[in-house]
């Protein structure tokens, strides 16, 4: 849910835009190319050992599996969580940028967010792999670089990536229904499964407090501090009843740590989620207090008086170990 109905999270991963195309092998290796001559080491969820040569990178893209995992393969289509380590490798120095290995945090990694390496080395891979991806700027981040995390137009970037579970783009709720809602609060439809629920708000005046409602009960395990829990969301303004943001118009579940320090998320979502048990469907009302407070969000064009709606389907939820 981005930042729009998530001062929600703004992740390591929406600063490096991660995306998804896998390979079992290594395109580029051997001695004449520096690249392939990254070496990576360490048992699959543990931070690995990285290797880089103290000499400048080659303009190949590196892609290879270092561990092979059994589960389910990425689609081109789907998202995952999983954890991963960058580095920047400027001339014949390196150093490590980002890690969610270190932050004890995995995060939810669209299969196809945008850097053209990266979607080439983890498309297709299997849940449980380990995949290191050598980008040279031509497969990463262009002429432009990003100058968020020091990027110049001539570094490389080295990616390793641990792919843990993966969701497709509608995967949605999954329990027993036992609400849509109404007699004053805010009806919510749906059309089929898979599809983006549809919510009508009524003439009344919202709720002064925060209101969680469960729509549809799973069957899962409760959700729980520190987890990585997975969802798909429809954001609506009670004051305009207009959608202002919605997982499911990128078909791309979004994920977040529960209870997180410091938050990552609106209060309404730590407050009303937690413990909430996975293949459910829950609506938030939430004052503004709960939400964005009296600056609102003026990029949704969310006033600081504005009550919000969300209908958040609880897809799964993975531990930090």
């Amino acid at each position: 849910m981005r930042r729009t109905a998530a001062a929600l999270s703004l992740p390591l991963l929406a600063i490096m835009v991660l995306a998804g195309c896998g390979s079992s092998t290594s395109s580029t290796s051997g001695s004449s190319n520096p690249n392939g001559s990254v070496a990576v080491s360490g048992a699959f969820g543990v931070a690995p050992t990285v290797k880089i040569p103290a000499s400048k990178a080659s303009s190949s893209l590196a892609i290879k599996t270092v561990i092979k995992g059994t589960g389910p393969v990425l689609g081109a289509t789907d998202s995952f969580v999983g954890n991963y380590a960058v580095y920047i490798w400027s001339g014949t120095t390196n150093k490590l940028a980002l890690s969610t290995f270190r932050t004890g945090s995995p995060q939810v990694l669209a299969a196809d967010v945008g850097l053209t390496g990266l979607k080439k080395a983890l498309t297709g891979e299997r849940m449980g792999s380990r995949v290191l991806a050598v980008l040279p700027p031509k497969d990463a981040y262009g002429s432009a670089g990003n100058s968020q995390i020091g990027v110049t137009p001539t570094d490389t970037i080295v990616f390793v990536v641990d792919l843990i579970k993966a969701f497709s783009g509608t995967a949605a709720a999954s329990g027993t229904h036992v609400s849509n809602g109404g007699g004053g609060l805010p009806t919510v439809t749906a059309s089929g499964p898979g599809i983006a629920p549809t919510v009508k708000i009524p003439s009344a005046k919202p709720p002064a407090k925060l209101v969680v409602k469960t729509l549809i009960r799973g069957s899962g395990p409760p959700t729980a501090k520190g987890e990585t829990v997975v969802t798909q969301y429809v954001g609506v303004n009670w004051r305009t009843g207009k959608t202002f943001d919605s997982s499911w118009s990128r078909k791309q579940p979004f994920g977040f740590t529960l209870d997180a320090t410091p938050a990552q998320i609106i209060p309404a979502w730590d407050k009303g989620l937690l413990g909430v048990p996975v293949g459910s469907r829950v609506m938030l009302i939430v004052p503004p207090a709960d939400g964005y407070g009296k600056a609102g969000n003026a990029t949704a064009k969310i006033k600081g008086t504005d009550t919000l709606v969300f209908v958040v389907d609880i897809v799964g939820a993975v531990g930090s170990k």
